[in-house]
């Protein structure tokens, strides 16, 4: 009995000094059935440990990770707020405005078809009867006003240019006649009525060259070319050129090198395309809306196209369809619209006050909802708001917002997309 109580005395002499000599031997520790040291687990557990203890207590004392200007420090992207200050809302290029009133556009939704313009539209004829012997310009190509286009050769023209040369020698021939008997009946050489009939002459000849003159611009040609007709080769008073009466492109070239032309045949089609028409058939139950001058924006199936306003509307209905036409003049700077495009025209035709109205671009779809990023003290608020009526550009808020809140009304994509970041973040 006494051999035990001195072992067990031994043994509890031993524990004692093995809590107090942290330096012991591990493999002795564990067989005293003791804990490893503080400094001695964490040099054996590795560097693993020893991170993943940082990392610990890290998330404990809030230390250890970086936090962006939109992430959950005190749980906020949680609710959906983000913060940022002034100066990163102006280096996003973030824009702000303030909730209030506006009014709404009423519109009326019209399919239409591009046409040209037919005030920039031309067809260009021979204008005298003969054969085709050049063709300058091919279909597409861009030409200026007074440019040559083809050449036409004709027994008329040259028949109208001789006329013209003949009358105006006849003329010059008759004004020196009367010059001179003039000079002699005023020295009383010559009888008076030599003098008269010498005038008459000069002024019947005049008469003939106007004549001769007039039916050469009327064939086409310019004052220039008429002037230009007694130092021209005889060779070239048979060629008529056909010349660009706008500027445009060729849409149509239906005649070829030899053909026969008569003067009404066309030989070339010319469209100035810098504006278009849009032309629309007006149904009955929308002509008390709808009227001259109005302006229509144009879209495609590309989307928004243009916008112009109503140059024309019919006074008369379309027997068959009971509906009026109107045209919308449009500019065309970039030829995005082409003659021929099937197209919608949403004609302004009035407006409605609405108490709150925003920017759809101020509009943002998170976890479904319709939301506004507002403005806060510390950043931006995001906040479910409920749509009313609208159009295109602006809608009307119903509900979620109280009118002189400010709110991201431009770029507001951005902030959806922080706030993504943060709240993926604070799941991690």
């Amino acid at each position: 009995m006494r051999s035990i109580l001195l072992l067990l005395a031994g043994a509890a002499a031993a524990l004692g000094a093995a809590v107090l000599r942290p330096d012991l031997p591990a493999h002795l520790r564990a067989g005293l059935g003791l804990a490893p040291a503080a400094g001695t687990a964490a040099h054996h557990a590795g560097p693993a440990a020893a991170e993943e203890d940082d990392h610990d207590h890290g998330h404990d004392h809030g230390h250890g990770h970086a936090h962006g200007p939109g992430e959950d420090r005190d749980g906020e992207a949680a609710d959906g707020t983000l913060r940022m200050t002034e100066e990163q809302i102006a280096g996003a290029g973030i824009t702000l405005a303030a909730a209030g009133p506006g009014s709404l556009a009423r519109r009326v939704a019209l399919p239409g078809t591009v046409t040209a313009n037919a005030d920039r539209l031309a067809h260009v004829p021979a204008r005298v009867a003969g054969i085709v012997t050049a063709l300058h310009r091919r279909l597409g190509e861009a030409v200026a006003a007074g440019e040559v286009l083809a050449v036409v050769e004709s027994a008329e023209i040259a028949t109208a240019k001789g006329e013209y040369l003949a009358a105006l020698r006849t003329t010059e021939l008759a004004r020196l006649t009367f010059e001179r008997e003039q000079r002699l009946w005023q020295r009383k050489v010559s009888a008076e009525q030599d003098f008269l009939k010498a005038r008459t002459d000069w002024q019947e000849a005049q008469i003939r060259l106007d004549l001769a003159r007039q039916k050469l611009a009327a064939i086409g040609l310019g004052r220039t070319e008429i002037e230009d007709l007694p130092r021209q080769p005889i060779e070239a008073l048979r060629r008529q050129e056909v010349r660009a009466p706008i500027a445009g492109r060729i849409t149509a070239r239906p005649k070829m090198l030899g053909d026969a032309v008569s003067a009404e045949m066309e030989v070339y089609t010319l469209a100035d395309l810098a504006t278009v028409w849009v032309e629309m058939a007006v149904p009955p139950a929308d002509l008390a809306f709808v009227q001259e001058g109005m302006a229509a924006r144009i879209a495609g199936e590309s989307g928004r196209l243009g916008e112009g306003r109503i140059v024309f509307l019919s006074p008369v209905l379309d027997p068959e369809t009971r509906s009026a036409r109107a045209v919308v003049e449009l500019p065309n700077p970039a030829g995005a619209l082409r003659p021929g495009g099937f197209v919608t025209a949403e004609v302004a035709t009035g407006a409605q006050a609405v108490p709150l109205l925003l920017p759809r671009a101020a509009l943002q779809q998170v976890e479904g909802e319709t939301v506004v990023f507002v403005r806060t003290a510390e950043g931006f608020a995001r906040r479910a708001v409920v749509l009313g009526r609208g159009d295109g550009e602006e809608v009307e808020v119903v509900s979620g917002l109280d009118p002189g809140e400010r709110y991201a009304a431009g770029n507001s994509f951005l902030l959806k997309a922080e706030l993504g970041k943060a709240e993926a973040g604070h799941a991690h």
